[in-house]
């Protein structure tokens, strides 16, 4: 090697460690910012979550502790309280989630949180069923926003591929609110009285108090942006949101105006659809176990007392959580999602078949197990996919609130799948929770296929993708969406 030769080849070795340093930098600096994200924006929307779930499935604890009993409700009576609920959960779903976006979540949330806390604490002064639906149905207005409102606040601040995990961190609140539930109701039943209150009404009243208290700290904990988080730098915001935009195709700004068109492809996504399909189903069994399960368990141990009962559902939601945590980090870890969701059903179809197929008090308790382990991680693995195949901010929105609106259709069929007439097997109740994860692991499959099948598509034509976008405008192709013919699925 000559002089000439060997002066080349030091100054290349010199720019490729320059460049080496420089993205390893990069690399520390934006973990460094992620971590601090982690701090500052998960706890808040996790904690107002929690409060979320316990506020809407007390009633099942309040049913062991005489709730029933003393509003002398009778036949299906209690699963026509239930479901007032998802009537306007349902309706106000989209609504809610694009108030959301419009006020923005730092203070639609803290505010809804403030709503569902005080109707929690007017449920413990109901006296009649046509009372207890009313203030069910309100409770269902406040509430409507709070899961794809704290998902889509989320979608704000991490990458695709991070997500997953925080929403995984944020839904063990679901199988959690279940443990903590349990155990609060049990504490909470030991107290002689709270004011006037006793027995359930001290369920209600207590748990809304402590939702409405976390309410006001949300106010001055929520930072509702990048853009106006007080505890970064200038240089830390630049990078919270050019990390988020660079995964946006097309998309000039992170956080657009709501756009109609952007809305439409959005909602008409067919992996938003496939999406919210699975969970639909899943949430049959998720939101059937959350208001059911004392009552299961009761059928299966109907000697025990009413606290031993109670207390006998927490292990089950605690396994739920664990195996969410784990799903969603071998999300993160390895940048998928749609495989993941495929392996969920399978451990709850087998959990319902060993209720369908024995009477053994234990070995149906060991069978709950198994159906709540997977079937909680799917609220975070579905607004995970919706988000990731969804590009601008509007069509996201759309898409999480869709998603969740089509799972509280399954919640709003939950809570007619246990009906008093079928204990204390529940064959009609466990069957269908069978199906249901039969049918969501199938459309997973197909799901997978297909998106695979038109990203190869997608390839095969990309050599044709500038004529395509010929004579479009910017605006035109930016509403593109899902259409673009850059675009690819995420699995």
């Amino acid at each position: 090697m000559d002089n000439k030769d060997s002066v080349e080849f030091n100054e290349k070795e010199e720019v490729r460690h320059n460049v080496a340093h420089i993205d390893d930098a990069a690399r520390r600096a934006e973990r460094k910012l992620r971590n601090k994200i982690d701090l500052f924006v998960v706890p808040t929307v996790t904690l107002l979550y929690l409060m979320c779930f316990i506020d809407r499935s007390n009633i099942g604890n309040a049913r062991l502790a005489g709730f029933e009993k003393d509003l002398t409700l009778k036949g299906f009576d209690y699963n026509t309280v239930l479901s007032v609920f998802y009537v306007s959960y349902i309706l106000f779903e989209i609504p809610a989630t694009l108030c959301c976006k419009l006020i923005g979540p730092g203070w639609f949330l803290p505010l809804t949180t403030f709503g569902f806390g005080a109707m929690s604490v007017a449920t413990a002064f109901v006296h009649t069923r046509a009372q207890a639906c009313a203030v069910r149905f309100l409770l269902g207005i406040f509430e409507a926003g709070v899961m794809p409102g704290s998902a889509y606040y989320l979608s704000r601040w991490y990458r695709r591929s991070e997500l997953t995990f925080r929403l995984g961190l944020w839904m063990t609140m679901a199988p959690l609110s279940g443990a903590f539930g349990g155990l609060m109701a049990s504490g909470i039943l030991k107290l002689k009285s709270f004011g006037s209150l006793h027995g359930w009404q001290m369920i209600f009243a207590i748990e809304g108090i402590i939702t409405m208290v976390l309410s006001l700290i949300a106010f001055v904990t929520l930072t509702d942006r990048p853009e106006t988080a007080r505890w970064m730098s200038e240089e830390e915001k630049e990078l919270a949101i050019n990390r988020v935009k660079s995964e946006r195709l097309a998309q000039p700004v992170l956080l657009d105006k709501v756009d109609a068109k952007k809305l439409k492809r959005g909602f008409s996504n067919p992996i938003t659809l496939a999406t919210a399909s699975i969970f639909l189903l899943d949430n049959i069994t998720v939101l059937g176990i959350s208001f059911f399960l004392p009552t299961i368990i009761k059928a299966i141990y109907p000697g025990r007392t009413t606290v031993q009962q109670q207390l006998l559902t927490v292990p089950p939601y605690i396994v739920g959580a664990g195996c969410t945590v784990i799903l969603t980090t071998l999300s993160w870890r390895l940048n998928t999602r749609q495989i993941l969701i495929v392996l969920t059903g399978p451990l709850v179809v087998i959990g319902y078949a060993i209720f369908l197929g024995t009477m053994n008090a234990n070995v149906r308790y060991a069978a709950v197990f198994l159906s709540a382990s997977t079937a909680f991680s799917l609220g975070a693995m579905t607004n995970a996919q919706v988000s990731a195949n969804a590009n601008s901010d509007s069509a996201r929105n759309i898409a999480i609130g869709t998603n969740a609106m089509f799972g509280y259709v399954g919640g709003l069929i939950s809570t007619w799948t246990y009906l008093p007439g079928d204990a204390p097997r529940y064959s009609v109740g466990n069957g269908i929770n069978l199906g249901c994860a039969a049918a969501w692991t199938a459309i997973a499959i197909g799901a997978l296929f297909w998106m695979k099948y038109d990203n190869k598509k997608r390839e095969e034509r990309e050599v044709g993708a500038h004529e395509e976008l010929a004579g479009l405008t910017r605006k035109e192709i930016q509403d593109l969406e899902w259409k673009h013919p850059g675009w690819r699925w995420k699995l």
